[in-house]
């Protein structure tokens, strides 16, 4: 089932709907309109290196959210403790 990116011409919206062969008509969600534009829309690559850099991004985060945590620790514990 397709997913197509519109524009309204009558308010700018911009939206995604799903486009079902016998539906011809697609209104704006925003003011109901019909004068809607299909826009080109981008597609994803999906390949081994950028999964591969999206997950050394994620641990990165990740190693700097425990290292925040562990010194908000240490520093609750010296004026704590």
């Amino acid at each position: 089932m397709p997913l197509y990116d519109f524009r309204c011409r009558a308010c700018g919206h911009e939206f995604e709907a799903l486009v079902r062969p016998p539906e011809a008509s697609v209104s704006c969600p925003a003011c109901q309109q019909v004068d809607v534009e299909r826009l080109v829309s981008l597609f994803a690559v999906d390949t081994d290196e950028r999964r591969s850099a999206a997950a050394k991004k994620s641990r990165e985060a990740q190693i700097r959210g425990r290292r925040d945590a562990i010194i908000a620790d240490e520093e609750y514990r010296k004026n704590h403790d």
